[in-house]
């Protein structure tokens, strides 16, 4: 029999100091896993956040601290990689496995250029190869995936989070590893480029006979692109077999869980029931079913929203344009037009939010997204246009006016845990904006942070209060991020990407408190996001940016039904979609 390229066996991960709550057990992070891949296989591996299926990727790396604790064997090609010495481990990452991290940021130095990275990453590993060569072969891997040669001596602070993703995928690729362990690469991605670069990873399996570890939260993403799923919940896998099988009859009731929860957002109701899993106290890990329902009423308070057309326009953008220029060598300004340096971020973009509705802004990464939800808070100064806020021109205002309209203007970001200080407990963090404002004294702003704790569901307050952001899940750390941006009772939120890491029953959960929030807070939104089936659930009306452009605008039912730009439907046409498999997915 041939032997496995890969193979984990009984594998046990904890973190220094990990203590069950009766504090005398150890913690296990990863708990008693096992699972091989064959050459050219493309395991799925998902599950909430927080499961251990990060810890999983690093184990097998072992790019884990020094002072883990683990337990078990990691094999590759019959080797124990935990038995590998320094040199060979240089080798083995890189060359055998490259791993592809969620936050590309862990994988570039901030210091080096697109180009220095692609170079310095090749002749490591290949000394004999020239300067020249390296960079012609640098240039065709970032070029599948779509990064263009003008881009080469850009910083990765002048790339968009998608883009530098794209980046961090083209590094991983540029050695023609065996295996490649893919920790949620295309979660800053949009449905066109995700599809290009899995199908790409996908066709490199089959050629090079490249297995693939896909760890991921989307789970039509894992069924349209892997050969099997396994699925993990606290530290275990407690599900496995082939895709289809996986997701159309899941045998786990947590699987099960999983699965109607991603296909109550994709569905674009929101008085469908979504579940949310609970974890008793037995060690059986029994599921119970949590309904939380948005009420039909809800849809059709938001919707009247919008017939409020003839009144004034709550926020209002006139031909807004964000253009940057590329600092280049003068051989390079020899070689390319001022044309080609300059970058069109935002290119003249229109755009009306009327008081109490949720517009979704979609596109791929790079389209200007992000830059545009700055440069309304004027974080950036536009080039030119106009942005007007309750009646009042943004671009003429002084400092002061400008911090001033700030309170009525807050944004949730896509990552949590880089928003929030580290040094900073979650009480400190939300009251902050209040004290910066002047809103409260300490004593009053803790009054206040205990109630809105307890308001986006992080109950009890008094537990969180003295938190640290480290000591909080994804989806918690979400939940601060909301009611920081909240405490100071804004009526504007601008929420970019706000849940694009976590995974599908918390997305679920999140969303729901946001339409709750919404109503109850009276607020507006401006919903950035590249996942087209959230955009579908949460938003009254669509816009659709390609290269710095709103290239359609409409209501979320007529973009989805009956989409008019081209561009439009390439995108409806690359999204995973669960509803599309063959055999509907069993109760």
């Amino acid at each position: 029999m041939t032997p496995a390229l890969f193979q984990i066996e009984n594998l046990r991960v904890a973190y220094p100091n990990a203590r069950q709550a009766n504090g005398t057990e150890v913690a296990w992070a990863v708990d008693d896993v096992s699972l091989m891949l064959q050459p050219g296989e493309r395991l799925g591996l998902v599950g909430e956040s927080g499961c251990g299926k990060s810890t999983l990727g690093r184990a097998a790396m072992r790019l884990l601290p020094s002072e883990a604790r683990i337990e078990g064997q990691v094999r590759f090609n019959g080797e124990s990689v935990f038995d590998f010495a320094p040199e060979r481990l240089r080798q083995f990452r890189g060359e055998a496995i490259a791993l592809i991290f969620q936050d590309p940021m862990t994988r570039l130095n901030p210091l080096m250029t697109i180009g220095e990275h692609c170079v310095e990453t090749l002749r490591y590993h290949q000394s004999n190869l020239s300067k020249q060569a390296a960079k012609e072969k640098a240039l065709a891997t970032l070029e599948a995936v779509n990064i263009p040669a003008n881009r080469w001596n850009q910083y990765p602070h002048e790339f968009s989070g998608g883009m530098r993703q794209r980046v961090a995928i083209a590094l991983a690729l540029m050695l023609n590893p065996k295996l490649i362990v893919a920790d949620e690469p295309t979660t800053s991605l949009d449905v066109t480029v995700s599809a290009q670069i899995l199908r790409e990873l996908t066709r490199l399996c089959e050629e090079r006979q490249m297995a693939l570890m896909l760890i991921s939260h989307d789970l039509a993403m894992v069924g349209e692109y892997c050969d099997r799923i396994a699925v993990m919940y606290q530290g275990k896998v407690v599900e496995t077999g082939p895709a289809l099988s996986v997701l159309t009859h899941p045998q786990h009731l947590y699987t099960q869980s999983l699965l109607k929860a991603a296909l109550h957002i994709q569905s674009g109701s929101q008085g469908l029931t979504s579940l949310q899993t609970e974890r008793t106290e037995d060690s059986e890990h029994r599921f119970e079913e949590a309904n939380y329902k948005i009420s039909p009423e809800t849809r059709r308070d938001q919707n009247s929203k919008l017939k409020t057309q003839n009144s004034s326009p709550f926020l209002r953008l006139e031909n807004l344009q964000q253009h940057y220029t590329l600092e280049q060598n003068f051989v390079a300004r020899l070689l390319f037009s001022s044309e080609d340096r300059t970058i069109r971020a935002v290119d003249g973009v229109t755009l009306e939010l009327y008081p109490g509705e949720i517009l979704g802004l979609v596109g791929e990464s790079g389209c200007g997204k992000s830059t545009l939800s700055r440069t309304i808070l004027h974080l950036i100064r536009p080039t030119a246009g106009r942005v007007e806020f309750l009646g009042q021109n943004l671009t003429q205002a002084s400092g002061q006016e400008l911090r001033q309209q700030r309170r009525q203007m807050q944004m949730v970001f896509q990552d949590p845990h880089a928003c929030l200080n580290p040094l900073m407990t979650v009480g400190e963090s939300i009251a902050d904006p209040l004290l910066i404002h002047r809103l409260a004294d300490a004593s009053t702003a803790r009054q206040q942070v205990i109630q809105m704790l307890e308001r986006v569901g992080l109950t009890p307050a008094s537990d969180y209060y003295d938190r640290y952001p480290k000591d909080l899940s994804g989806g918690q750390q979400q939940r601060v991020a909301i009611a920081r941006a909240l405490i100071t009772r804004p009526k504007l939120l601008i929420c970019d990407e706000p849940v694009s890491m976590l995974d599908a029953s918390v997305q679920a959960q999140v969303l729901e408190l946001m339409l709750e929030l919404k109503r109850e807070f009276d607020l507006t939104y401006l919903f950035i996001t590249h996942d087209l089936w959230v955009a579908r659930f949460l938003c009254d009306r669509i816009a659709v940016m390609n290269a710095g452009k709103i290239v359609e605008l409409g209501t979320t039912a007529g973009v989805f039904s009956n989409p008019q730009h081209s561009y439009t439907k390439t995108l409806l046409e690359a999204a995973p979609l669960l509803s599309r498999l063959k055999t509907p997915i069993s109760n």
